[in-house]
């Protein structure tokens, strides 16, 4: 079996291979430690799974999750994220995830969802079922950042990291005119009028760290 790692920080890469490999003996693992690392590798090989970080450096997660279920179908990702399954889940399972998992569950917990992954089938908590049967479903959301496009929600997060439009831009290979285009849509869609009201908004909310 194949696995991609991919995740920025060494030490969780390194635990992730540890508990994987005392369940799923003789699998090869692979490793990536930003966005387009992962979509490159992701590509270049036949997976059985891949675990994926949407929160890595370079270009949005969502984008990379999006591109390897357009191109590679086939090859199931569950998304690890430090976020509650509240703020993402949704989101992931929408551009392509077979599952979500917040980094800090149990080791029991990533080994039951990896088996239903590779089983074929969906991996979420019980917590979120509801939730996701809702918004999957079409039922709107109350939160205002759930009014985002998955584009304007990556820059709302980047926004409220502190990052500048010229920033985003280059991070997202985007001009600053369009990143400009998008914040005057989010604060629109947000009702807010700064950086400062987004910035706070996003922190309340446990949306940025």
């Amino acid at each position: 079996m194949r696995i991609l790692l991919a995740d920025d920080h060494v030490m969780l890469r390194s635990g992730l291979k540890l508990i994987l490999a005392e369940t799923f003996q003789d699998t090869e693992f692979g490793e990536a430690d930003d966005c387009q690392q992962a979509l490159d590798a992701a590509l270049a090989h036949p997976w059985d799974l891949v675990l994926l970080d949407i929160s890595m450096p370079g270009r949005g997660g969502l984008d990379v999750l999006k591109e390897i279920h357009a191109q590679r179908p086939m090859i199931p990702v569950l998304v690890l994220s430090m976020y509650a399954e509240q703020q993402f889940a949704v989101r992931a399972f929408r551009a392509g995830a077979a599952g979500y998992l917040n980094k800090a569950s149990a080791g029991s917990e990533l080994i039951r969802a990896v088996k239903r992954i590779l089983a074929g089938g969906r991996y979420v908590g019980a917590m979120l079922a509801e939730q996701l049967a809702a918004e999957l479903g079409g039922a709107s959301g109350t939160m205002l950042h759930e009014r985002l496009s998955d584009r304007e929600f990556e820059i709302l997060r980047m926004i409220a990291s502190g990052k500048t439009v010229k920033e985003i831009a280059d991070e997202l290979c985007l001009s600053g005119s369009t990143v400009s285009t998008y914040r005057v849509r989010i604060m629109e869609k947000m009702k807010m009028r700064s950086n400062a009201e987004l910035t706070h908004y996003a922190i309340g909310n446990h949306l940025v760290e």
